[in-house]
């Protein structure tokens, strides 16, 4: 693969990732859910 295409990608996933991050925090619910998971580990 060319450097090109490939740096693109690279940026395209991390954008795609940012993208379903900030559209998590919008869901509060879905965070208190993922604190309690959490905290229940310790």
């Amino acid at each position: 693969m060319k450097k090109l295409p490939r740096q693109l990608l690279a940026w395209g996933a991390a954008l795609a990732v940012l993208l379903a991050v900030f559209a998590l925090y919008t869901r509060p619910d879905f965070l208190l859910t993922l604190a309690d998971q959490l905290w229940a580990c310790f």
